[in-house]
């Protein structure tokens, strides 16, 4: 297998890992309030978030940020929760009335804190000095990338058929998959290892 194969296939693996769902949780709450018409403004905002990513771990590998890992592990579901709560309470209202750019700049403050909780096993499986993680690192971003768009697609998929075959209208389906992903955060963030 060659190197760049091992590093999208770990980019792929990080975001589709059935037990590291957090990333999942993210994507799906950042998704809820568009359709496919949205495209546009979700491919943006995903590239956004891999790039927040990419840049917390090339902070991480040239020594630049350390940040304690229990701290990390707290913020990722508060991440999620925030994100989650505002499309809970502001459920109905059209996506294009938010602006892309405050939307953007916490996409990527978000992209950063769940860059940071993979830097040390990302920096573990790296071999040489920094320079040399350098291209590994856009080849794992690449394949961050690509798995976050299958979730999103795959996510507007449930959204349409929801909604259309089983005639949900949005705000219930934003209500809905905001809860759901409220009630699967909160445990997460009381059973953190933050409070101990």
């Amino acid at each position: 297998m060659s190197e760049f194969q091992i590093y999208f296939q770990t980019g792929l693996h990080h975001v589709l890992d059935i037990n590291a769902y957090d990333h999942v949780l993210f994507l799906i709450a950042l998704t809820v309030p568009y359709a496919f018409k949205d495209w546009k403004r979700l491919l943006l905002l995903v590239s956004i978030f891999t790039i927040g990513h990419t840049l917390a771990l090339l902070l991480s590998v040239f020594g630049i940020v350390m940040i304690q890992a229990s701290l990390v592990e707290f913020l990722i579901p508060i991440t999620i929760l925030i994100t989650a709560a505002f499309h809970l309470f502001t459920a109905g209202k059209t996506a294009k009335s938010e602006n892309i750019s405050v939307l953007g700049f916490i996409t990527l403050f978000f992209g950063l804190i769940h860059g940071l909780g993979f830097s040390n096993y990302f920096k573990s499986i790296l071999p040489g000095n920094p320079s040399e993680k350098l291209v590994p690192l856009l080849e794992f971003a690449l394949g961050i990338e690509i798995a976050q768009l299958i979730v999103v697609l795959v996510a507007l998929v449930v959204s349409y058929i929801v909604q259309t075959f089983f005639r949900f209208n949005k705000r219930d389906y934003a209500l809905v998959v905001s809860a759901f992903v409220i009630g699967v955060v909160v445990p997460m963030i009381i059973a953190s290892e933050i409070w101990n």
